[in-house]
């Protein structure tokens, strides 16, 4: 197993350190849009840009990787990442940022897509579900860890995109002098939506409702915290909180949803969830341990939505059909995402910052009472019969061959 790892560490480094500026950007962004004042809702509208590349990179970028190969393809995609960065340091306009931010989503998604698709080719079957919980944790602790260089320079200043793009150029390395073999082609995704909430409307639901929830939390989560008072020392523990939380409470509550009905464990993760949020937005003005502790509940039980929505929906297919599959869900999910941070800064916008927890709390809720009705129309799939769960986050479409479910196809 270890010498696995090792075969793969350049393609597990890169997405690292590319994750660590990607986690810096994000945050920078939320501070900076405060602090130069644009509205919560051209905030909210901004900040989804990014999710809208990323779903229209789903589509565009596995034609430039088979044209032009995985190496070339990653330089093309990280020197137009990295121009994005520093031009959002340069110029501080919100339409541009707009622009800017579908350029970045794109950008990132083919660069998943590259390491992704990289790493079907080199893991045996075996190995896939071990492999695949280690790419997703590292997904997590880079992501998590970039939240403190906001510390480095400050946001609001041009160093802290340099910094930003030190990391996307840094990401170059790893690839440039790997001597793995390179794939031959990366899948489109297909969108089978209709057919998907025919199999499975609660895991239609919960990968929508997942993007709609952490795509608000990811594009707003670092606006929330500076609003209500917080230092960038705090937001970046904010932050860090959630996204470490979601690493650890996954599996735990996965193997529970192994064991029960699926659609009993979702409703009570939806509800705690929920809860959490609640935690929060009372919290927030009395205790800012208590904030941190609930943000680290939150993370735990929202993270874990989408992973239980894609096992829920696997437990109605058949083997040959859960890659496209996953594929649609991940895509619903990057539309949620997409949706969330407008409706999100709206609310922000109409009623104040605390309306980023409210907001939590209502889309988990709605989505723990639709698992709860769900369960009064059809019969649970027995335990023996449902798939294994399998931790997953946010990445590219081609992640989904890494997933130990789809082995016998």
């Amino acid at each position: 197993m270890l010498s696995k790892i090792l075969s793969i560490y350049s393609l597990l480094l890169a997405i690292g350190i590319l994750l660590i500026g990607n986690g810096l950007l994000g945050t920078a962004l939320g501070i900076h849009a405060s602090m130069v004042a644009f509205p919560d809702t051209v905030t909210g509208i901004v900040m989804s840009a990014f999710f809208i590349g990323f779903v229209i990179g789903s589509y565009l970028c596995p034609r430039l990787i088979s044209e032009v190969g995985h190496i070339r393809a990653f330089s093309v995609l990280a020197a137009l990442g990295t121009a994005s960065v520093i031009v959002h340091g340069l110029i501080v306009d919100p339409w541009v940022w707009w622009v800017l931010r579908i350029i970045s989503g794109i950008a990132m998604v083919g660069l998943y897509l590259v390491i992704e698709s990289w790493l079907n080719i080199l893991i045996p079957k075996q190995h896939r579900g071990r492999i695949f919980s280690i790419y997703v944790t590292v997904n997590l602790l880079a992501l998590g860890s970039g939240q403190y260089l906001i510390l480095v320079y400050g946001a609001g200043e041009l160093a802290t995109y340099a910094l930003c793009a030190i990391f996307f150029v840094l990401a170059l390395i790893p690839i440039a002098v790997t001597r793995i073999p390179q794939p031959t082609q990366v899948a489109v995704p297909k969108l089978i939506i209709r057919r998907l909430m025919t199999i499975s409307p609660l895991g239609v639901a919960g990968a929508l409702v997942t993007g709609l929830g952490n795509g608000a939390f990811w594009g707003l989560g670092p606006l929330y915290a500076h609003n209500i008072g917080y230092s960038e020392t705090d937001i970046a523990l904010f932050m860090s909180a959630i996204i470490f939380g979601g690493a650890l409470l996954q599996v735990p509550i996965g193997h529970q949803s192994d064991r029960y009905d699926r659609r009993k464990v979702l409703m009570f993760v939806c509800l705690f969830a929920a809860l959490a949020a609640s935690g929060m937005f009372i919290f927030a003005e009395m205790s800012r341990a208590g904030v941190m502790l609930s943000a680290i509940i939150y993370g735990g039980f929202s993270f874990a939505v989408y992973s239980l929505s894609v096992a829920h929906t696997n437990d109605h297919i058949e083997p040959a059909e859960i890659m496209d599959a996953t594929r649609g869900l991940l895509l619903l999910n990057g539309i949620g995402a997409a949706i969330g941070p407008v409706i999100a800064g709206a609310l922000m916008q109409l009623i104040n910052a605390q309306a980023l927890m409210i907001y939590f709390t209502l889309v988990f809720g709605l989505l723990a009472l639709f698992a709860f009705i769900r369960m009064g129309v059809s019969a649970p799939v027995p335990t023996e019969e449902q798939s294994d769960f399998v931790a997953m986050s946010r990445t590219g479409t081609e992640a989904v061959e890494m997933d130990p479910r789809v082995e016998n196809v």
